[in-house]
């Protein structure tokens, strides 16, 4: 069975699509890992990054979800496979409510059809609905990306108590990989600032069984090159393979790899 990753956040905006197309690329092509990318984000955010138009889908996760169909996996797409979604998904949330198993979907469908992967990341939706609900079950690990910002960092702080709760209710086996602290910038007080109280929260998080291990990694600086690759419907490393903020994203993909 794959190793399933979950990267959310309740707070929107803060690179979490992006991330995730780049985690994929580095651990598809820099690391020869089989990997699956889900979108499970009715804004379809990471479907539109990696070059596919949401609305000319005939099949995305919406029809698997609610009417049982088979992933739609589309091969080969930034050097993984993507199973993809479009605004349809909003109305996943109204509708599993009645269905009987409805926190277990997507857990059910990857068991099924994605055991030939290495990988599944899976980009949550910025909410703590159903699917989102869904994608904490069916994942292994917890990665969370957090903005550098101090807003940003004051909602995760809440998001990781109620991960906690939700945790031990629905899927007490559920780890916490990580922090990805994102956006930053290092010039700037607010930046630093905000850095140092992620890592203090996570060293203060250590004694609780689910973040046991769990630690910040490198941030991810702020670069017009993350907006521009995106443009371009290419991960970073591809638009400009010598960039030094593929870096951290090494990193990240490293530990992901020593995992298995």
């Amino acid at each position: 069975m794959p190793h399933i990753i979950a990267l959310f956040n309740m707070s929107g905006g803060v690179g979490k699509s992006t991330l995730t197309m780049n985690l994929g690329y580095h651990l598809a092509v820099e690391h020869k890992k089989r990997v699956l990318l889900i979108d499970m984000d009715p804004q379809a955010s990471l479907t539109t990054f990696t070059g596919i138009a949401p609305f000319d889908l005939e099949k995305t996760i919406y029809h698997s979800l609610l009417k049982r169909e088979p992933l739609p996996i589309q091969k080969d797409i930034c050097g993984c496979d993507l199973v993809p979604a479009n605004i349809f998904l909003a109305q996943a949330e109204l509708q599993l409510a009645s269905e009987l198993r409805r926190e277990y979907k997507l857990s059910d469908l990857i068991t099924k059809k994605a055991s030939r992967y290495d990988f599944v990341l899976i980009d949550c939706p910025p909410s703590l609905g159903l699917l989102s609900v869904n994608c904490l079950v069916a994942a292994d690990f917890l990665l969370i990306p957090i903005q550098t910002e101090y807003k940003s960092v004051e909602a995760t702080i809440n998001l990781l108590q109620t991960t906690h709760e939700i945790a031990g209710q629905v899927n007490p086996s559920l780890k916490v990989t990580g922090a990805i602290p994102t956006m930053y910038d290092e010039r700037t007080s607010q930046s630093r600032r905000a850095l140092q109280t992620i890592e203090e929260v996570f060293a203060s998080l250590q004694d609780n069984p689910s973040f046991k291990g769990a630690r910040v990694f490198p941030p991810i600086p702020r670069r017009t090159d993350f907006a521009n690759a995106t443009a371009e419907h290419l991960p970073l490393a591809q638009y400009a393979p010598r960039h030094p903020a593929l870096e951290p994203l090494e990193v990240i993909a490293k530990a992901l790899v020593k995992s298995l």
